[in-house]
């Protein structure tokens, strides 16, 4: 079953299931099937695991979970198939973050407009991580400010994300784009 979920053979991970293979079985590093679909992007296979009742929220030995992957991933389809298992989205990484902090630093404009509009994902747009940093922030700070990053900015501002939370040093994501040069997203964050 962790075979056939890591190379996303589809047809394995039926015939695994038909077996009666255990859907939470681990590999060594604690990771399961649905894990190992999500981190790989393999749609198919990640279907099929949903759909036989595979746990989306299951932690591995570094603290993420088949929905967290996907914000570093960047995957909005394998975002859609998760949330049909009904994640628990609060749920954050060994980084103290969600889904969408690392999508924000990635610039994964696909998946931020994803979770972002999508009714059935209820991801927390505001939510700060042990370093003190939003998805708005970190897209700011780790995002090196072209277009991937600006539509980012743009879709994370759109969906709710508060332009004024300071980080730890008590500076705003405006302050993050102005000492890096970031015209373009500054003129967002002044909107």
């Amino acid at each position: 079953m962790l075979a056939a979920a890591r190379s996303g053979d589809a047809d394995d991970v039926r015939d695994a299931i038909d077996r009666g293979a255990d859907l939470e079985t681990r590999d060594d590093s604690r990771r399961t099937p649905l894990l190992l679909a999500a981190t790989g992007d393999h749609v198919e296979a990640a279907e099929i695991l949903v759909e036989a009742g595979a746990d989306p929220d299951a932690l591995d030995q570094q603290h993420d979970t088949p929905w967290l992957v996907t914000g570093v991933t960047g995957s909005a389809e394998m975002a859609r198939v998760l949330a049909k298992a009904e994640p628990d989205y609060g749920i954050v990484n060994r980084y103290g973050g969600t889904s969408l902090i690392p999508a924000g630093e990635h610039g994964h404009v696909d998946y931020i407009r994803e979770v972002t509009t999508n009714p059935d994902i209820d991801v927390d747009v505001n939510h700060i991580n042990n370093l003190g940093w939003t998805a708005l922030l970190e897209a700011v700070i780790l995002g090196d400010g072209g277009e991937d990053h600006q539509e980012s900015v743009k879709l994370l501002l759109e969906g709710g994300a508060d332009r004024d939370i300071k980080d730890n040093n008590g500076q705003t994501a405006l302050d993050h784009a102005e000492q890096k040069g970031q015209d373009e997203i500054a003129r967002l964050l002044r909107g």
